[in-house]
């Protein structure tokens, strides 16, 4: 049976919830077998983070009237038997409104005033303020209480020319896209800047975030939203109205904030809503359909995309449909057809990625701990092949070898200074890509473009100052690349030194691959060039929209240096802790080496003994590996096929939106 988006994404979290739990018991099983040093510990960290915390969020992005907020109740809400998102005739979101769900946050309505636009901070550095926002609380079991506080996010304000222009919804240049002006001059603008929903849904608790925008005019006010918010969403799905098809307003929507390479072309959707609209008595459905299917294909051609990614539904029918159960209209709707291009390409996407990223991260980890089983197991070989070497001996022999051993750990406590120095050079260069990377040079990268951006007026030389920063970005990733090889090749030959002078099996892990953020650089250049052409030249030289252009910049690119940051940071503890392993598996190996050779001095079976003991312990060592094995390889079981498993047929698994009705 086919699994809708709801079903897919349900059985998602099930694997994800399952795959924290494994990891947290390996995590307590490598514990209390002494494999967990500081690299593994880290990769476990990183791994459970990476699944725990794992969003997906699709982005509804519409000019106003377009029914987006009832394509968001008719997918995700139904099962409430009512509308929740307001859905009324008219401009219904004013603000920009995230739905998803936080454990340590009550259910509960968040709104930022209009007014912080006209402040320095960026909209996610307001994020880490809650007192500056309104909260309601929500009542998640009482639908009409939730729909009425969710009718908060339409509330307006009307405002005086020069106030609409200080909040960046008012222009003298550009006249065309200013809103209506009433009787008393006042101008309508959002109450709100933007909008947090906190509630307990099962596909908010499990990772989705749905992200509500509203029409052109805002989304130009607020850069943030078109350079961070939208271009990291998993899924953008844009809604026309099948009636209308693509109108001036919505392509430009699409020209200026949603146009895609062709990698992101799998992330696009676009739907053809009100296809209820064409519904005619004096129509015969054949005729009906073939002007939905002309709809389809001067919209796909119009927005330079595959048929196939346009979606002809009917999100008020699909919602009637399923509130009364309704199997023949919803079919009539198209509504599953939707949430099946969601489930497949969308939600596939993502879980794509996932494994894939997982399966990295669980290869690394079995290689960390299995490091430190072999290390264990060639100390025991090294002292089988000792101790069967005394059989026979006499005492003098045996006092000899004691002797030896004693030389040899003195030798190798004197060898500390050759670590040491192996260290400090691995520091002192990791310095330099730590400071590359760290936020001051950022800052610094940033200031020409910063100083490019404030000054008064039009802002011709803004372009050239944008690609030099972002050149300047590039060149230092590639220096960080550059060190990092410098590094790697340093640790290469310091640990076949080590290995040769000490019997060490150091391996220098894998260095880190920084391409993936440079990636990330062209991705985030390409979604600010948009604002950077002659028809945002005026709006440009509004230094409040300037201020906020940067400071979205800004806030996004720090991301993607942090994560650079702890790459690097990761493979530097992987190194560290091999070395460190090491040293305290070799001491102990001397203390077990003097150990035996006391007690095959004090007994005459004592070397029998010693010799029974590492075989036993050889045994274990063997056993440990395979159950190492076997938790990793469990972990890396694909989640498609884990959900197969682990939940029950999709045929007797309740809908979500039924579960919540």
């Amino acid at each position: 049976m086919i699994m809708s988006f709801n079903e897919q994404f349900d059985q998602h979290g099930i694997w994800r919830r399952e795959f924290a739990l494994r990891l947290k018991l390996l995590a307590e099983w490598m514990k209390d077998h002494d494999l967990l040093d500081a690299a593994v510990e880290e990769r476990l960290h990183q791994l459970e983070s990476k699944v725990r915390s794992d969003k997906v969020m699709v982005a509804f992005v519409a000019e106003f009237s377009r029914g987006k907020s009832e394509l968001i109740n008719a997918i995700f809400f139904a099962g409430y038997g009512r509308r929740i998102m307001p859905a009324s005739a008219g401009r219904t979101t004013m603000c920009p409104t995230e739905l998803g769900y936080d454990a340590d946050v009550p259910p509960c309505l968040r709104l930022l005033p209009i007014e912080t636009r006209l402040q320095a901070q960026a909209l996610m550095e307001w994020r880490s303020v809650p007192e500056k926002w309104t909260r309601v609380d929500l009542d998640v079991n009482d639908p009409a209480q939730l729909a009425q506080a969710l009718e908060k996010v339409a509330e307006v304000r009307h405002v005086s020319k020069e106030q609409a222009t200080a909040l960046g919804f008012w222009s003298d240049e550009n006249i065309d896209d200013n809103p209506l002006v009433d009787a008393d001059g006042l101008i309508e603008v959002p109450k709100w800047r933007h909008a947090l929903i906190n509630i307990a849904h099962p596909l908010l608790k499990q990772g989705l975030v749905i992200l509500d925008t509203p029409g052109l005019n805002a989304i130009g006010a607020e850069p943030e939203l078109t350079v961070s918010l939208i271009p990291q969403a998993q899924a953008v799905v844009f809604i026309l109205a099948a009636d209308t098809g693509v109108t001036k307003s919505d392509l430009a929507i699409w020209r200026e904030h949603l146009i895609a390479g062709d990698d992101e072309l799998m992330t696009r959707l676009v739907v053809l809503n009100k296809i209820d609209t064409l519904w005619d008595a004096l129509s015969s459905p054949e005729q009906v359909q073939g002007q939905i299917e002309r709809q389809r294909a001067t919209s796909a051609e119009i927005l330079c995309l595959p048929e196939s990614r346009v979606i002809a539904v009917s999100a008020q029918k699909g919602l009637v449909a399923k509130v009364n159960r309704d199997d023949e209209l919803l079919r009539a709707s198209c509504l599953p057809v939707l949430e099946l291009a969601l489930a497949e390409g969308i939600l596939g996407q993502r879980q794509k990625i996932l494994r894939a990223a997982v399966a990295g991260g669980i290869a690394e980890l079995r290689t960390e701990a299995g490091r430190a089983i072999n290390i264990r197991r060639r100390d025991l070989a090294e002292q089988m092949d000792e101790l069967r070497g005394l059989r026979g001996k006499n005492a003098a022999v045996i006092k000899h070898m004691r002797a030896r051993i004693e030389q040899e750990q003195t030798e190798f406590d004197t060898s500390g200074a050759k670590i040491h120095a192996v260290r400090s050079v691995h520091v002192k260069l990791l310095r330099e890509v730590f400071t590359l990377l760290s936020t001051p040079t950022l800052k610094g990268e940033l200031s020409e473009l910063t100083h490019a951006l404030k000054q008064p007026g039009i802002k011709l030389g803004v372009k050239k100052a944008y690609g030099q920063t972002f050149s300047r970005l590039r060149e230092g990733l590639q220096k960080s690349q550059i060190i990092s090889a410098d590094i790697h090749s340093m640790l290469l030959a310091s640990f076949k030194q080590l290995n040769a002078e000490f019997g060490f099996s150091l391996q220098a892990p894998k260095e880190p691959e920084l391409t993936c953020f440079a990636h990330d650089l062209d991705l985030i250049e390409l979604s600010h060039l948009q604002y950077l052409g002659m028809s945002n030249v005026l709006k440009l030289s509004q230094p409040d929209f300037s201020d906020r252009l940067v400071r979205a910049l800004s806030t996004r690119l720090r991301v993607v240096y942090e994560s650079a940051l702890g790459e690097v940071e990761l493979w530097n503890k992987s190194a560290a802790s091999q070395l460190d392993a090491q040293l305290r598996e070799r001491r102990r190996n001397f203390g077990r080496r003097l150990d035996a050779i006391e007690r095959i001095q004090s007994a005459a079976c004592g070397l029998d003994e010693r010799i029974a003991e590492i075989i036993e312990q050889e045994n274990e060592l063997n056993a440990l590996d395979s159950k190492l094995k076997e938790l990793t390889s469990h972990l890396a079981t694909s989640p498609m096929a884990t959900q197969k498993h682990a939940a029950m047929p999709v045929a007797a698994h309740v809908s979500l939106a039924g579960a919540l009705a």
